[in-house]
């Protein structure tokens, strides 16, 4: 008699994967039975299609258009996980079919090209009715899969662990950025491309190049502890990045301006809202100045052959987001390997980015405000905004929440 319990023991929907589109307008999920769009600002639900009879582990929305590129997953796949299919929701039928030897990893998509990450290679293509593959690059392995698109830039590991490669999307020309001495755990790239934020497996120390000479602009602390860092997001304007990770903590850094870059680059932040009294605050702290290069001991900092963990620029502020509650073996991916939790229950869900349904996926609405998505059993969807409180300080507000599945 087979006495084991199931890796999934609840009958509660899940969602299986969550992105969201290229101007954060929207988030897409993929579900045992199919997928679903939700509108990123109210979380309203926009478009589904749950009748597939197959999961799909992984949906990426074309902008704001009809297609999206899905890849099978889940118990029982729609897809084979070593197919790329370009979905086209208002015909309901497939539109361009891509196949590759291996499982694909991770899928990012534009109205100009298509990016397929494999385990230790990135494939781009021009976006047509008959892609047109255009670039191939080896990387280390890229089990999360690693990966950003840009208007003129892609960046992905590179071959060596803790390196960037970017690569010119029209020129195809390849710069390599030595970020970390650990492998890679997270990547953002700005909306003008200008500005790349890495962090790596270790999650205490994040970094920001510009990618014009790969120089670095600033190093940032996340912590003392190690940590899975799930997402990095670069605001709108670049002038602030936001990072959350498994210690279930939504960070925000003040981002350093690019030299030599005029001040008319910067997207003026909109003027923040009257209070409502919806709003939750989360977090504040009264020894954080609203001031760039936060030193979190203050004059100490400046003190000769202090510890780095005195000198080093923590963020101006932080904010407690919602992981879930998940059950046995659907544990937040980078997570697995906490005490107390066996390997024996922690076989990645197949065709799913990184083996295990995302949480704290950032999405910036616009240079105050900021959505929060995980996917999974427990799938919430969180609003942030940064406001100022007494004597200038800067803090988190929770504008509110949803369990989007129920």
């Amino acid at each position: 008699m087979n006495t084991r319990r199931p890796l999934d023991d609840s009958k509660a929907p899940a969602a299986l994967s969550v992105s969201l589109n290229d101007d954060k307008s929207f988030f897409s999920v993929g579900l045992e039975d199919g997928f679903r769009i939700y509108n990123a600002r109210t979380c309203d639900l926009v478009a589904s299609q749950d009748d597939l009879n197959g999961g799909i582990g992984s949906a990426e929305m074309v902008d704001r258009t009809n297609f999206l590129a899905l890849v099978g997953g889940g118990k029982q796949p729609k897809f084979p996980q070593n197919k790329v299919i370009i979905w086209d929701d208002k015909k309901k039928s497939k539109a361009i079919t891509l196949e590759f030897r291996t499982a694909v990893q991770r899928v990012r998509i534009s109205r100009s090209h298509i990016v397929v990450v494999l385990l230790n290679s990135v494939n781009l293509y021009k976006f047509s009715t008959t892609p047109d593959k255009i670039g191939a690059f080896e990387t280390t392995n890229n089990p999360f899969g690693l990966c950003c698109l840009g208007a003129r830039l892609l960046a992905f590991p590179g071959r060596t662990p803790g390196h960037v490669q970017l690569v010119e999307l029209a020129s195809r020309n390849v710069s390599i950025v030595p970020a970390h001495a650990a492998p890679l755990r997270a990547l953002d790239l700005s909306r003008d491309d200008r500005v790349l934020a890495t962090a790596s497996e270790k999650g205490t120390l994040l970094r920001v190049w510009a990618t014009a000479n790969c120089s670095r602009l600033a190093e940032l602390r996340r912590g003392v502890d190690p940590a899975a860092i799930f997402a990095l997001a670069i605001s709108p304007a670049a002038t602030h990045l936001a990072v959350t990770s498994d210690k279930s903590t939504l960070h925000i850094f003040d981002l350093p301006p690019l030299r030599g870059a005029a001040a008319a680059d910067r997207a003026a932040s909109p003027a923040p809202p009257a209070e409502g009294p919806n709003w939750e605050m989360v977090s504040s702290d009264p020894h954080l100045p609203n001031a760039p290069n936060t030193k979190k001991y203050g004059i100490f900092s400046t003190l000769p052959l202090m510890p780095r963990v005195v000198t080093d620029t923590y963020s101006l502020t932080s904010a407690h987001f919602e992981i879930g509650d998940e059950p046995e073996g659907w544990a937040p991916a980078g997570a697995v390997n906490r005490p107390g939790i066996s390997p024996s229950r922690s076989v990645p869900i197949p065709g799913v980015p990184g083996g295990r349904p995302p949480k704290g996926v950032i999405g910036w609405l616009n240079n105050e405000t900021m959505v929060v998505v995980g996917a999974g059993h427990d799938a919430r969807w969180e609003q942030f905004s940064l406001r100022l409180a007494d004597e200038g300080r800067r803090v988190l507000v929770r504008d509110g929440w949803r369990r989007y599945m129920e």
